[in-house]
């Protein structure tokens, strides 16, 4: 039995978060609105406008190898390297980060189902600890079209940076072809709701809101 929890955290901590404080620290550059991009896994995510599009990959090979250095079981060191950063982005001074994570199951090797969807998100949310101080999260559970999504949200501030505050939110699903998470490090109002109102589309159901509003809300009894 594949532990999903040990090992999406690793993935998450060094794919995401060792690669998106560096670049939260910097001072983004102008950008013009992006288009939308559509990933062969399935689904089609609409970045916000002003958001800056970064070129990860001279920084991916070596938090891979880390994390696979790191794992403690096969399937952890399936997992850093299958794991793929779809994207990234940056927007305001100080810096928000926006990251896409993926996992492909032709690549893992095996698939999740949306049983798995809770697990895998407390997973992926896992490895926040190893960079962050943070506060008690929130959870909430959601659909778009056909789709059930996991979400949290914590405030939090980087060890090695203490002054630096940002709300960090997590949204991951189940799509036939991998797992994907959406996350935030975002250091103010306007850049949570930029992204909360980023735009996805999963495997070719109507375009929407990637967290909408009730989100968080207990459904009624």
């Amino acid at each position: 039995m594949v532990d999903w929890r040990a090992m999406k955290a690793h993935v998450i901590s060094a794919l995401v978060l060792g690669c998106a404080l560096p670049l939260a620290a910097q001072t983004p550059a102008p950008a013009t609105t992006p288009p939308a991009n559509s990933s062969d896994l399935g689904f089609t995510y609409n970045l916000p406008g002003g958001w800056e599009i970064l070129n990860m990959a001279p920084m991916v090979p070596a938090a891979k190898q880390q994390e696979e250095q790191q794992a403690s079981s096969d399937a952890e060191k399936k997992g850093a390297s299958c794991s793929q950063i779809y994207l990234t982005a940056r927007h305001g001074s100080p810096a928000s980060v926006i990251v896409v994570v993926t996992l492909p199951w032709d690549c893992f090797g095996q698939a999740f189902t949306s049983k798995d969807l809770p697990s895998f998100g407390e997973g992926a949310a896992g490895g926040l600890v190893q960079n962050f101080n943070v506060a008690t999260p929130v959870y909430g559970a959601y659909a778009l079209g056909s789709h059930d999504l996991w979400i949290e949200r914590v405030q939090g501030s980087a060890k090695d940076d203490p002054q630096s505050q940002y709300t960090i939110e997590l949204a991951c699903t189940i799509l036939k072809k991998a797992a994907v998470c959406w996350m935030t490090l975002a250091s103010d109002s306007t850049a949570l709701a930029s992204f909360e109102n980023s735009t996805v589309s999963l495997e070719g159901e109507t375009a929407t809101a990637l967290v909408p509003a009730s989100a968080f809300q207990t459904p009624s009894q």
